[in-house]
């Protein structure tokens, strides 16, 4: 590495090339939050050349971080070098909050395997942080940080209280923390609580190769940082999970054929990714799948194994619960909404920000040599800029449309949304999918997601596309930069709305409380499934089989239909009449077609359910 790449001026200048020429909210971002990312790496730059080297390296660190948290843009970041970036920082417990009559207070939640500091536990009240009312500290802590909205940020902002990734953040400013609590005798106390470091397990989990061209490093949307987070808690309050991950590591997964109890989660091939269970009720039995992350190797997979729990839970009704997901592969996030819907799932469509730079990356690749990675759909649009001015490119999808709908529906019942202001990345993209295409309410613990709406590369990933002999260049010590390179748009009545720093709003609000905290989250599902109770219940499976005179007959099992309609691939031959129960139709002939495609309509002739039998 030449001396000069070492110089925290080059480093500087790395990032000034990310915001100018590559940036795709920087509009937006200068707007909302009257910053200019731009000017302050020039006057950082200039500092430096004119001053030397900063007073040190945590300074220098600190000042670029800065100028990357102005924009409120969890996807562009400065990541510190080694050996701060696979640390995390951390005391010995986790903050939630939740709420009492309307206010909200502070509770331990979870406390660090062989940590015990009697009556300190789960379930104390957290009521001063080193002197501070504890809301107070909270949101400075908040303040500090780079979340697209209020929600984000205050939700970030407690989680940061006692983890801390030190990927995006410098080490803690104290050495300990004094914590004032409350007991549920009523009684305070206070403790003294070292902040500790250490190295997540990353086992098990889906990291992208930045030294080689992965096909999924293109079309990756997640908050490093809370996927780090995710890590640490892991590590800290799950090693059961890590230990089930390390299971499987090198082997195939076979499920297991012993029934389940209610309660208990299913074996899952992705313990570290999603989780299913049976949940009792008042209103009833319900699934219940949780989703940690979309950080998956392959999407197809990912769908799969979904697919597979989903069957095992209950059909009348599923709750998916997105909370504290920071996202993943895109592709994941897309590839899951026709599982849930009967309708045809329109992926969202990606802009690039029109300049010399992005047009030049374009040209590149438009067709790549890179395996099934191009960028051609948005070239001319890009061209036609010089002469027509236009901001940004035209919008295309990066998630196959064929893809979005390959296996169609495949879960019937009512289906129930949980976010929280930690959905990020992809899970922004799901939920806004979830909506648009109306699969069913959303239920959110706060008034918005994280609101992260980009496709977002890393510096090695534009240097690869870019070429050795272009601008890009690595930086010393492992230290990266990533950038948001492509915005996302939404589709359907809200087509054209970004995605970015507004998010997606739920269609209910829920306030969790200390049960929920402390109880697996008992009043937050019970909320869910009156949700689920209001609405209908819907069934389709058919059959292909053939008489013995050689007819071809469709066998339907439906509930809540009163029609089906019938097509051969995309050829429609009938349509069907139904009531609950069974139903069976004699076809003349498929035409030749790979697959039969049914539609069922309800009682006021919506689309209601849809399956797809490939044969």
């Amino acid at each position: 590495m030449a001396l000069t790449e070492a110089l925290p001026s080059f480093r500087v200048r790395q990032g000034f090339l990310l915001f100018q020429e590559n940036y795709v909210h920087l509009p937006l971002k200068e707007s909302m939050y009257a910053v200019r990312p731009v000017q302050a790496l020039r006057l950082l730059e200039q500092k430096l050349i004119s001053t030397g080297e900063p007073a040190s390296d945590l300074d220098f660190h600190r000042q670029v971080l800065s100028i990357f948290n102005s924009v409120r843009d969890l996807h562009t970041n400065y990541s510190l070098p080694a050996p701060y970036n696979e640390k995390t920082a951390f005391l010995p417990f986790q903050l939630e909050s939740y709420f009492e009559d309307g206010v909200r207070r502070f509770l331990v939640s979870h406390m660090v395997g062989g940590f015990e500091a009697p009556p300190f536990g789960p379930g104390v009240e957290i009521v001063r942080w080193n002197g501070a009312p504890i809301a107070t500290a909270v949101r400075a802590n908040a303040d500090r940080l780079a979340g697209s909205n209020e929600a984000a940020r205050l939700a970030r902002g407690i989680e940061r209280m006692t983890i801390r990734p030190l990927i995006l953040a410098l080490p803690p400013d104290e050495d300990f923390v004094l914590v004032e609590y409350r007991t549920s005798d009523g009684d305070f106390h206070e403790i003294r609580l070292d902040w500790m470091v250490f190295t997540p397990d990353a086992t098990g989990e889906g990291v992208v190769d930045e030294t080689v061209f992965d096909p999924r490093s293109y079309a990756m949307a997640v908050d490093i940082e809370a996927q780090m987070a995710s890590r640490a808690k892991k590590s800290l309050f799950a090693p059961s999970v890590i230990a089930k991950e390390m299971a499987l590591v090198g082997k195939t997964f076979t499920p297991s054929k012993r029934k389940v109890n209610a309660g208990d989660d299913i074996p899952s091939g992705m313990p570290g990714v999603m989780s299913a269970k049976t949940v009792e009720t008042s209103h009833g039995e319900f699934g219940y799948i949780r989703i940690r992350t979309f950080d998956v190797n392959d999407a197809d997979e990912f769908v799969d194994e979904f697919v597979r729990l989903a069957a095992e839970l209950p059909q009348n009704g599923l709750i998916i619960d997105v909370r504290s997901n920071g996202g993943g592969l895109v592709l994941a996030g897309e590839q899951l909404l026709q599982v849930l819907s009967p309708r045809r799932i329109e992926p969202e469509p990606l802009q690039f920000i029109n300049t010399a730079r992005n047009l030049d990356l374009v040209r590149k690749h438009s067709p790549s040599n890179f395996g099934g990675f191009s960028l051609m759909d948005w070239l001319g649009s890009m061209e036609e800029s010089i002469s027509t001015g236009a901001s940004f490119s035209r919008a295309f999808p990066i998630t196959d449309v064929e893809d979005a709908n390959a296996i169609g529906q495949r879960y019937h019942g009512p289906v129930v949304l949980i976010t929280d202001a930690k959905c990020y990345s992809t899970t922004d993209i799901f939920a806004a999918g979830f909506q648009e295409h109306e699969i069913g309410p959303i239920l959110g613990v706060d008034g918005n997601t994280g609101a992260g709406g980009a496709n977002v590369w890393t510096l090695p990933l534009l240097r690869r596309l870019a070429g050795n002999d272009g601008p890009y260049k690595s930086l010393p010590a492992d230290a990266n930069m990533r950038v948001a390179i492509r915005r996302t748009l939404r589709v359907g009545m809200r087509a054209g709305t970004l995605v970015e720093d507004l998010g997606v709003q739920p269609d209910e609000l829920y306030e969790m409380t200390r049960d929920d905290l402390l109880n697996g989250n008992k009043d937050l599902i019970e909320a869910a499934a009156k949700l689920l109770s209001d609405r209908p219940v819907r069934a389709l499976n058919g059959e292909i089989s053939q008489t013995g005179s050689g007819d071809i007959e469709l066998s339907l099992e439906t509930k809540g239909l009163a029609r089906v309609d019938v097509y051969a691939g995309n050829r429609p031959i009938g349509a069907v009449d139904v009531q609950d129960g069974s139903t069976s139709v004699v076809i003349e002939t498929l035409g030749g077609a790979s697959f039969v495609l049914l539609e069922g309509f309800d009682d006021d002739e919506e689309l209601a359910a849809s399956r797809r039998i490939t044969f």
